[in-house]
Parts: C-alpha cells; structure tokens; sequence
C-alpha cells in the first residue's frame, strides 16, 4: 500500500450485511470478507482458507487433550457472538452439530452470547464456557507453553485444533477480497490483496 501513495486508503469494520450495502452503494469499494454471503453479483477474488480453533479454560478436562471434536464439545456451554455477528452464522454453517445444539431448548439453556470475540475470551477465561475462534485471532503467545507466557487472560484459556472424527478436513472459512463489477482499478486490487499477503498469517491456507 506504501508503494501506492496515489491511492489514499480509508479503513473501516462492520457487519457482513453493512458491508455489503456499502459496496452496493459505492460508499466503499472492496471489502474483505468471509463467506458464506449472499451471492450480490460481486467479483471476488479468495484470499486464504481459515481454520476454526476452540478455545477451552485451561482447567477444563478437554484443555489437557492436543485436539477436540465438535461432539466432544456438544455438551458444554457454548458462547456465541449474538445475532446478527457474521463469525456466529460460520460457526453454525460449518458446524451443524452446534446448529442442533443452539437450536434446541437444552443448547438454549446451555449458551451464552457476547457482544465481541475479545468479551467472550474473556468469558473462557472465566470459566463460564467454550467457543470457537478463527484462527488469526489466536495470540501466538496463547500457543506457548504455559511456562513461557506472560500473565493474561490468554494465560488462562487453551486453544485446541478441532478435527474430524472420520479423519475429514477440519472446520474452515473461506476469506476472499470483494468488490463491485463496476470497479476497475484492477491495480488498487492487486495492491490491496498484495498486502494481505504480506502480513503474516500464520496458520492459514493462502489462495495465491
């Protein structure tokens, strides 16, 4: 992007759904976004392949295991960002037993929402669940031995890969660059997926 000083760069978040509008209207012009999303007639051009992780207490039985499944955490209290937050739809879609499990009147009982991915780590931390992140947002500290990291919340959480129990390809999300057909400064494009790229994503599948 600093190469590109012609190109003035404002950066925004928000919903899937705002996002979308704001592409539609012109009001922005790409956005980066993880599907799935209602098909809008965009150009899209995919970024990286990202896996899910749960986060469990490190007290928690499950936290002493190097990977979990989705049924082994079926029966646990389950938080989830409220409705409306794209990253809880994810889960859902790539997970159905916690589609079955948020739908029925016992995973009601046994769920909690939060208002952001930071509040409910938090809320791991505390003990009051389990969850499931993308994978960028776990610290690469979180993934130290206990011994060497610094005192945190992270320090109190433990984060599990999650596999399948058929030996199938672990819960992914796709993120890809959007933007309107209409736009063609194919070059801001490129510049804007080039620096994606150049940071660093450590645990992601790139789609170059």
């Amino acid at each position: 992007i600093g190469r590109t000083p012609q190109m003035p760069l404002m950066l925004q978040e928000n919903f899937t759904v705002k996002l979308l509008e704001m592409l539609r209207t012109g009001e922005i012009d790409c956005a980066i976004l993880a599907e799935p999303f209602p098909d809008t007639g965009l150009a899209m051009a995919p970024l990286y392949d990202e896996p899910f992780m749960a986060a469990v207490p490190s007290t928690h039985p499950l936290a002493g295991q190097k990977s979990v499944t989705a049924a082994e955490l079926k029966s646990e209290t389950m938080l989830l960002l409220g409705a409306g937050h794209c990253f809880r739809d994810h889960v859902l879609e790539v997970c159905p037993e916690f589609a079955r499990f948020a739908s029925n009147a016992e995973g009601i009982r046994k769920s909690f929402e939060g208002s952001s991915l930071e509040t409910i780590k938090h809320m791991v931390a505390a003990g009051m669940g389990v969850t499931l992140v993308p994978r960028l947002s776990v610290p690469r500290e979180a993934l130290l031995t206990v011994s060497r990291r610094r005192k945190s919340d992270e320090t109190y959480i433990r984060y599990l890969p999650i596999r399948e129990e058929d030996g199938g390809a672990p819960p992914t999300r796709r993120v890809v660059l959007a933007w309107r057909r209409s736009f063609t400064r194919y070059e801001a494009i490129a510049a804007l997926r080039n620096a994606v790229y150049a940071c660093e994503l450590p645990g992601v599948t790139r789609l170059s």
